[in-house]
């Protein structure tokens, strides 16, 4: 609690986050912190709640007497887990944290006949959304993307996701080996047929230190066809009545993402867990916080009351930066007053910014409101960069 250079008039938001670390099989372009299970008896479900347990407790001090608006378990795989091992961590965290009564609490799902025969013990557990990893609805690519369902598994995963949750979510992903256009509109016929209530699309990315990055895929669409692609979604997305309200984000009325839009909000998020990373603020500084990565490390830490590997100050030269990173990625946009209760800094401290970034035609001006362009939404990383510090 020691004084910052930053002054901020309140604290925003809180949400949780939840890493649970393993899965069936590491996907080729994934760089998220997730390991394999290598002795065939899944994840030490009671270790891990101790470690996750004890690391909450610790964190507690830094997060004391603010509520949570929304709780997301990720992954990895975390429907790997038992429902009953979910239904103690969820109990775990209404024991030690305050949580709003609409707080949203998301599990991260994949589609697998194992996995999905627990969606209703998930739900009873207290899981109140549910995100479906499906990524395509083509048998050869989702073998090409080294995932362990077919496209048959997806469609029942969904269609069960449907009869247990008012809402949930399903990811899809574009931009794939070989895909054209038209392959692209077979795979949004599949998912729009289900009247999702959230559809979480996402471009194919090559991340360093993955499989892909070593050895990258055949046959990329290059950044015209991406673009056309881009184009379908948001044409065929908005025809079924799905709002792009970030993005990769397109949500039917109500059905908005309470956790993703804290983030992009700059609201804060506790993260525990392997790897989990997490951003508080204080009146007057803003403190990111990592865990330890490797999971067997994170648990002989946290359950001696060492979580957390990394811990620094944002500094008031990034903040501006930090904040449009994601702030920018609304259609909505922000009201300028928000980012001086987000960030503790005057408007002052990117008004040169701003101002280029409105000569440039990447941000419009509404009032109090700021919101990209389209033209900014479509070149998002360059008005992005505009806010990085000298």
């Amino acid at each position: 609690m020691r004084l910052g250079t930053l002054s901020m008039p309140a604290l925003p938001p809180l949400s949780l986050y939840v890493h649970l670390p393993w899965c069936l099989k590491k996907c080729p372009y994934c760089d998220f912190n997730s390991h394999e299970w290598r002795d065939g008896g899944g994840p030490p479900e009671a270790r891990y709640l101790d470690a996750l347990r004890a690391d909450l407790e610790a964190a507690l001090p830094f997060v004391w007497g603010r509520r949570v608006v929304s709780v997301f378990i990720g992954g990895g795989t975390p429907s790997l887990f038992s429902p009953d091992a979910i239904g103690t961590l969820i109990a775990d965290i209404r024991a030690r944290l305050p949580l709003e009564p609409s707080c949203e609490i998301t599990l991260e799902a994949n589609p697998g006949t194992f996995e999905r025969n627990r969606f209703r013990a998930f739900r009873e557990a207290g899981v109140t959304r549910l995100s479906i990893g499906v990524q395509s609805f083509d048998d050869a690519r989702l073998q090409s993307l080294g995932r362990v369902h077919d496209a048959a598994q997806a469609r029942a995963a969904i269609e069960e996701a449907a009869r247990c949750f008012d809402t949930f979510n399903i990811d899809l992903m574009y931009a794939l080996p070989g895909q054209t256009t038209a392959d692209l509109a077979r795979e949004l016929d599949t998912a729009l047929a289900f009247a999702p209530p959230h559809l979480s699309i996402y471009h194919l990315t090559i991340e360093p230190n993955t499989v892909f990055a070593n050895a990258p895929p055949p046959g990329l669409p290059d950044d015209d066809l991406s673009s056309d692609m881009l184009d379908l979604i948001t044409e065929r997305t908005a025809a079924t009545g799905l709002q792009r309200y970030e993005v990769s984000a397109f949500a039917q009325p109500g059905h908005r993402c309470v956790h993703n839009l804290n983030y992009w909000n700059f609201g804060d998020y506790l993260g525990i867990g392997a790897g989990a990373h997490g951003k508080l603020s204080f009146p007057h500084r803003v403190v990111r916080q990592v865990r330890w990565r490797d999971p067997a490390t994170y648990m002989a830490r946290a359950l001696a009351g060492q979580a957390v590997s990394n811990d620094e100050e944002v500094s008031r030269r990034a903040l501006p930066f930090e904040y449009m990173l994601n702030a920018l990625r609304l259609r909505e946009g922000f009201e300028l007053a928000r980012f001086t209760e987000r960030t503790g800094l005057p408007q002052s401290a990117i008004d040169a910014s701003l101002n280029e970034a409105v000569q440039r035609g990447l941000i419009e001006r509404d009032g109090a409101w700021l919101r990209p362009t389209p033209r900014g939404f479509d070149f998002l990383s360059d008005l992005q960069a505009l806010f990085l510090e000298d």
